[in-house]
């Protein structure tokens, strides 16, 4: 795994909640939980969190993981997109480390219930000739049956046309849960994310898949850790 650069992203200005990424979860700060994750698989020279913040900077380096730079606050906006902030991770790490990279696991801090064992079997699943492995939860909003929009006369309309009677009887459809991105470093070079052809999914259940972006997600995952650890 010595061609593995993991990024952690971890920008200060969080609006959904304040703080949120040191924002203490069952007793320690949120992005711990995927640092520690992190830790059980790879070695902390592959580990990269790409913070603006000096205060994110400052409680990430109390666990002894070192933050070699701090994110341009242009890279920090509400627009900026995630293969930017790889891509300068990328180039700081190939160029100041001379750290060769061949691909990318990016583990956003806000899914704390996602364990090592995830990313130890999402990693299996990875091969060069693919742009990325995404994982994923299956959908409870699915747009054969549940999800709708609007026509121009504002009638509703189902996103995805179907005769299906019943949610048991629609197709499986997948949805990103956002813990786990392994990305070829050729892709995320030659292209935007959101362009990838080739992606594989990784199946994750409900409790890890939980994706903290408001108070009531944290509440949430305050209950699960509590009831379950």
């Amino acid at each position: 795994m010595k061609n593995i650069l993991v990024v952690i992203p971890a920008r200060g200005n969080s609006k959904g909640l304040l703080n949120k990424n040191i924002k203490l979860l069952n007793g320690k700060p949120l992005i711990y939980y995927t640092i520690e994750a992190a830790r059980d698989v790879f070695k902390d020279f592959q580990i990269c969190v790409s913070t603006d913040s000096k205060k994110i900077k400052s409680v990430v380096e109390k666990t002894g993981l070192t933050i070699p730079f701090l994110r341009p606050s242009n890279l920090a906006e509400d627009n900026s997109s995630q293969r930017e902030v790889i891509l300068h991770a990328i180039e700081y790490y190939e160029k100041e480390k001379d750290f060769e990279i061949d691909y990318i696991v990016l583990l956003q801090p806000t899914s704390p219930l996602r364990s090592s064992r995830d990313i130890i079997n999402a990693l299996k699943l990875y091969s060069k000739n693919i742009d990325m492995i995404a994982s994923v939860k299956e959908t409870t909003s699915n747009p054969y049956y549940v999800l709708f929009e609007e026509d121009k006369k504002k009638f509703l309309k189902k996103v995805k046309k179907s005769n299906f009677v019943t949610r048991q009887s629609c197709p499986k459809v997948w949805e990103l849960n956002g813990a786990i991105y392994i990305i070829n470093k050729k892709s995320i070079v030659n292209s935007e994310m959101n362009k990838f052809l080739k992606i594989k999914k990784y199946v994750m259940n409900n409790y890890s898949s939980i994706d903290i972006d408001n108070i009531l997600d944290f509440k949430i995952a305050e209950l699960l850790i509590k009831t379950f650890k």
